[in-house]
């Protein structure tokens, strides 16, 4: 299988395992890259990927997505029913076979495919034979698989963090651990990373959490932000689509949801992000609040309309 269709058949797998509910075919095309732009070829791209999945022994549920009238059709894969039974392999075992395989790769897929099925994770962390050659990647693996506490520099500010996950989202990994200096889990973007990244000499240095780990949330108005600084945005959205964007947002503040409309609030760290999102509702979605957010996102339609 070829690199560019490994990446996009992991993504959706991923992105089908984790949605609360079925996405239909538009929704899909705009957060798997790689699918053709031409209706038609996107069309025989995704119908030949849904016969990859089942060749796989991965099955689809098909059904109607909530709140579509008429109804549209939408995809998911049923909670469990990407792995086998689980083989008992510690967090840091599964860690160590995640980043084997994005750094040995497989040309026909079967590393990704066992992976998969393991229960290894099923994020793009797996995708395309990824060369892991930058020396912040290469600390934070050593830092996770031998529990070393991580030091470095990140937006301005020294960090001592306790790794718990490193993925791969978006074309960038991401660590996620217990930074001591905020005393809260949180996420780097490693490529941000301020000079080295440097590992302690002490392994063992702190336990894990029990449980998983969370994962990064890819909502794109938390993903890639520049500064730690966040705030808490104010969204309307038109009664008619209310449903559909509630079954699509998880878990944030509802603050109205009655005739006149859905208001919900959700925290942002990326505003670019959040802007783009907003505005794919087109005039079915308005933000409220705070004044600051709603006068960005004001200026940039002034600026886009001249």
């Amino acid at each position: 299988m070829a690199a560019n269709k490994l990446e996009r058949i992991l993504t959706l797998t991923h992105i089908l395992l984790e949605t609360p509910r079925h996405l239909t075919a538009v929704e899909i095309r705009s957060r798997v890259p790689g699918y053709p732009s031409e209706e038609e070829s996107f069309r025989r791209s995704f119908e030949r990927d849904k016969a990859e999945l089942r060749s796989m022994g991965i099955p689809l549920d098909v059904d109607n997505v909530p709140g579509t009238d008429p109804p549209i059709l939408g995809y998911r894969i049923p909670p469990g029913e990407g792995t086998l039974r689980d083989p008992g392999l510690a967090p840091d075992e599964l860690d160590a076979l995640r980043l084997a395989v994005a750094v040995i790769g497989s040309g026909d897929g079967t590393g990704q495919r066992a992976l998969l099925k393991l229960g290894g994770g099923v994020t793009p962390d797996t995708a395309g034979g990824l060369l892991v050659s930058d020396p912040a990647i290469e600390a934070a693996f050593e830092g996770l698989a031998e529990r070393r506490r991580l030091s470095f520099r990140y937006h301005d500010v020294d960090r001592d963090v306790d790794p718990y996950r490193l993925q791969f989202a978006r074309n960038r990994w991401y660590l996620v651990g217990f930074d001591h200096s905020r005393g809260a889990l949180r996420w780097f973007r490693l490529d941000r990373v301020q000079g080295e990244v440097t590992a302690g000499p002490t392994p063992g240095a702190f336990e894990r959490p029990e449980g998983e780990t969370p994962g990064l949330q890819l909502a794109p108005w938390l993903v890639g932000g520049d500064t730690d600084e966040t705030v808490t945005a104010r969204v309307w959205f038109d009664p008619d689509i209310a449903a559909y964007v509630r079954a699509g947002l998880g878990d944030v503040e509802v603050v109205g949801d009655d005739s006149d409309g859905l208001v919900v609030e959700l925290p942002v760290t990326n505003r670019e992000g959040f802007r783009s999102w907003v505005m794919s509702y087109l005039d079915r979605a308005e933000v409220l609040g705070p004044a600051s957010l709603r006068d960005e996102v004001v200026d940039w339609l002034t600026e886009v309309a001249e």
